[in-house]
C-alpha cells in the first residue's frame, strides 16, 4: 500500500501543514522507546513525517527499520531521507528501488555531510557529488516519487555566498524537486528574506520552515554549530537560568512565538526537528499553538 505524496498533500492543502522529523535509533531499546513516543504523539496528527538516513552497513538498516516502524504505527506519509555519502550510483539505485518497493513515495534527497573527521565531501567511486544529481537519479527511476530537498536560510556552510547557495537550490528544483525543508533558524526574518530571495530567482516550490526547540545554552550551541544559524541574544539570555525546567519552558515559548509569526506571515507549514522526543510535541504551550491553526477536519486523511 502506498501513501499520498507530499506534492499531493500541498495541492489539496487547506491549511498550513505540520511535519515532524525523527532519526533511527541504534539498538532494540531505542526502537522500543521510539515506538512509545510515536504512540504518545498520535493525537498530534502530523500531516507527514520524515526520518533520517544512515549511510552504509547496519546504520542504513536502522533507517529502513525506522521507516517501517513509522508506517506500521500509522504516521504516514513517511519521507525517507537518502544521501550520497559512501554510495556508488548503482548502490543508490538499489536503495531507491528498495524504498519504492516498500510503498514509500517521498524521498528527501540530500548530498549528506562529510564523514566524521573529514572537512570536505568526497563522492564515493562512481558516486554522486550533489543533491541535484540525486534528485535527477530518483526522478529518472521513479518519476512519481515526490522529492524534498534542503534549504539554508542563513546559507550552507560550504557556499561562497547566499546567491551561490540559492543558485544550488534552484538547480535542485530544476532537477525535479517538489518542496524544500529549511535548516533550523531562530530569527523569523531570515526565513522571510530567504523566501523572497528564492521567489526572486524563480523558485516556486513550497518552502517549509524547520524549527528545533532548545532547552539549554549547550543545546543551543550544538544546534547552531551544525546549522550555521545565528543565536538571538534574547533566546540565549532566556535559557541561562538555574532551573532546567524554566529553561525548557523558555525554549518552547520561543518556538511557539516563531510558529505564530511564521504562520501569520504565510508560511505553508511548520517542520519540527523533535529529536524523537514526545514530551516536546505534547507540551501544552505547543499543542495549544498547533490547535489554533489546525483542524482535524482538514488533515491529510481527507485527501
Amino acid at each position: 500500500m502506498t501513501s499520498p505524496t507530499i506534492r499531493e498533500l500541498f495541492a489539496a492543502r487547506r491549511q498550513p501543514t505540520l511535519s515532524l522529523e525523527f532519526y533511527p535509533p541504534k539498538d532494540a531499546r531505542g526502537f522500543d522507546l521510539l515506538g512509545q513516543s510515536i504512540e504518545r504523539m498520535r493525537p498530534v496528527h502530523p500531516d507527514f513525517v520524515t526520518c533520517t538516513y544512515g549511510a552504509g552497513g547496519s546504520n542504513r538498516e536502522f533507517s529502513f527499520a525506522a521507516w517501517e516502524l513509522l508506517i506500521r504505527l500509522g504516521l504516514t506519509p513517511v519521507v525517507a531521507h537518502l544521501t550520497c555519502v559512501g554510495a556508488s550510483r548503482a548502490d543508490l539505485e538499489s536503495q531507491i528501488h528498495r524504498i519504492y518497493d516498500a510503498g514509500i513515495r517521498n524521498i528527501m534527497a540530500l548530498r549528506g555531510d562529510p564523514p566524521r573527521g573529514e572537512t570536505a565531501f568526497t563522492p564515493a567511486p562512481d558516486g554522486l557529488a550533489h543533491a541535484s544529481d540525486l534528485v535527477a537519479l530518483i526522478k529518472s527511476l521513479h518519476p512519481d516519487i515526490c522529492c524534498g530537498v534542503a534549504g539554508y536560510p542563513e546559507t550552507h556552510p560550504e557556499a561562497v555566498s547566499p546567491a551561490d547557495d540559492l543558485r544550488h537550490l534552484k538547480e535542485k528544483i530544476d532537477a525535479g524537486a517538489d518542496f524544500v525543508n529549511t535548516q533550523l533558524f531562530f530569527h523569523n526574518d531570515v526565513y522571510f528574506q530567504f523566501m523572497d530571495a528564492a521567489r526572486a530567482i524563480g523558485i516556486t516550490a513550497p518552502i517549509l520552515p524547520g524549527l528545533m526547540p532548545v532547552a539549554s545554552p549547550g543545546q543551543l550551541d550544538r544546534a547552531i554549530g551544525f546549522s550555521r544559524a545565528t543565536a538571538p541574544a534574547a533566546l540565549r539570555d532566556a535559557l541561562q537560568v538555574p532551573d532546567p525546567e524554566a529553561a525548557r519552558t523558555a525554549g518552547i515559548q520561543w518556538m511557539v512565538n516563531q510558529i505564530n509569526g511564521l504562520i501569520a506571515g504565510g508560511a505553508p507549514g511548520i517542520h519540527l526537528y523533535i529529536l524523537n522526543q514526545a514530551h516536546t510535541v505534547l507540551d501544552p504551550r505547543l499543542t495549544a499553538c498547533l490547535a489554533h491553526w489546525r483542524s482535524p477536519s482538514t488533515r491529510h486523511a481527507d485527501l
